[in-house]
């Protein structure tokens, strides 16, 4: 059998060469009328910072039929190619991976919409996000919801978009349904320990949360889960019925003390005990996102990860540019759950993300109506909570980041890398031989301030916290699958982005 082995196993990595070559042979026609502003398939770029997993290079990407197909340093390329798009000396990195962003397709398209918000995502440098569950109507819990979803989608994303499913009480403890769910094709569940503020995606406790990873432990995907818990509810409803000034963010802050955040953690630790290797739901994995709180319920995570638990977490761009002593009276437009917090906190927050005791980052982006803000009456309890701000996420992290001593690497890492690992997108996140050319091209000395002037995609762009901030790093390009699909201002004439769908 050995020997058999033996001789086998060369004639098929063979054969699986051969047909990705004859794939991309077959696939480096021009390309698709209207997908590209590019008019061709088979491509050099070039720059002198190209950030690949051995480091930045100075030398080019050669991009066939969607892929990338070498790579090369200076020195082994000649430059003689015809079809070349040299970027001079702008930064060249994998497109960023938000896995983290609610585009409210289907239901509630006037908060945002798969084409508006996947136009501000390629502006931005984001050649793939994976949508939330909700805020579209209906939420995605079943199968017969994510094919709403995916209809939505269809012809109407300009990158990438893959989904997660919703774990709540209607589909937690029924197996069959989540596994429907899961061979549908979402990339995974999330779930809210609190209230979410949808009526059909209601909150979820430790014993459907241990049910759901039992259940992603045979798909070995993650669950995605907002860690807070309700705490001193009297306390809470005294603020709420008037007992400070409704339009001092000091009020709101209040209302979700970092102890929420403890209390959720604490409670899922309890869980994620079982996902270490040989535990009783090994396989599964389970994923915090936006981590607001960087003392207590940074250092419960910290400890669960040293003991083996299958267990990350993200935090947000607002949460490292903002600081709660900051924000005015009655802007609500950086209301958001959890809550920005102070500037000790950010500073720690900061230290926690160098240090890598932070996985990743994603946008959270969560629009609204400026209605529903609350804009012109300024009540911090009252407005809706969410950051709009899914086409600057890549300038605001170099911007705030840079006297944190912020790397290209990094970048990469925090933005591309884990994200794709997270999502299992295994041939995404890098800029190396055989992964989608997906392609950010950007300037990161290059500042801009960002005012009523500045082209905005976002279906409401008045509600960004952002508005009125100088930033460095301006996106030139962004290449989904090898379809150049923004270029300094313009958008491709049609939306090519794939729906992706686990298998």
């Amino acid at each position: 059998m050995d020997l058999l082995q033996g001789r086998l196993l060369p004639l098929l990595t063979l054969l699986a060469s051969f047909l990705f070559l004859l794939y991309i042979q077959d696939s480096s026609k021009p390309s698709q009328s209207g997908c590209s502003l590019l008019p061709h398939s088979h491509y050099w770029i070039a720059s002198k910072r190209i950030v690949t997993p051995l480091g930045i290079i100075s030398g080019a990407v050669e991009v066939k039929g969607g892929h990338i197909i070498s790579v090369v340093e200076d020195k082994d390329w000649n430059g003689k190619s015809k079809q070349v798009v040299d970027y001079g000396n702008a930064v060249v990195m994998p497109g960023l991976i938000d896995v983290h962003a609610h585009l409210d397709d289907p239901g509630r398209a006037e908060w945002e919409g798969f084409p508006s918000g996947t136009k501000a995502a390629a502006a931005g440098g984001i050649t793939t996000l994976i949508d939330m569950p909700l805020n579209s109507f209906p939420s995605t819990i079943s199968t017969e919801t994510l094919k709403l979803k995916i209809e939505a989608a269809e012809k109407s994303i300009y990158v990438d978009v893959g989904f997660w499913g919703g774990l709540v009480p209607e589909n937690a403890f029924n197996a069959t349904a989540l596994e429907a769910l899961l061979n549908a094709g979402v990339l995974g569940l999330k779930s809210f320990m609190c209230p979410s503020g949808i009526d059909d995606f209601p909150m979820t406790d430790a014993t459907h949360i241990k049910a759901g990873l039992s259940v992603l432990a045979k798909y070995k995907r993650p669950l995605l889960v907002h860690s807070e818990i309700q705490q001193d509810v009297e306390s809470h409803l005294q603020v709420e019925d008037g007992g400070d000034d409704p339009q001092s963010y000091s009020t709101y802050l209040k209302t979700r003390p970092p102890s929420w955040e403890e209390a959720a953690i604490r409670e899922l630790l309890t869980v994620t005990k079982d996902t270490m290797i040989g535990g009783p739901v090994e396989g599964a994995h389970l994923h915090v996102v936006h981590l607001s709180d960087a003392i207590s319920s940074l250092d419960l995570i910290k400890e669960a990860k040293m003991r083996g638990d299958s267990i990350t977490v993200e935090t947000c761009p607002h949460y490292l540019a903002f600081a709660a002593e900051e924000i005015p009276d009655g802007d609500t437009r950086f209301k958001c759950a959890p809550p920005i917090r102070d500037a000790a906190n950010k500073e720690k927050l900061w230290k926690a993300l160098m240090e890598g005791h932070i996985d990743m980052l994603s946008s959270d982006h969560s629009p609204t109506v400026p209605e529903l803000k609350l804009l012109n009456d300024g009540n911090f309890l009252r407005a809706w909570g969410g950051i709009s701000s899914i086409q600057f996420v890549l300038p605001v992290t170099w911007s705030y980041g840079r006297k944190f001593g912020v790397t290209l690497e990094q970048l990469a890492l925090w933005w591309s890398e884990r994200p794709a690992k997270l999502a299992r997108q295994y041939l995404k996140g890098a800029i190396a031989i055989g992964n989608h050319a997906d392609i950010v091209v950007w300037e990161p000395e290059v500042e801009f301030d960002l005012d009523d002037d500045h082209p905005m995609y976002v279906k409401n762009p008045s509600i960004s916290a952002y508005l009125g901030k100088r930033l460095s790093g301006q996106v030139l390009a962004t290449f989904v699958r090898g379809n150049l699909v923004y270029k300094e201002g313009n958008h491709a004439p049609a939306a090519c982005g794939t729906p992706i769908l686990a298998t």
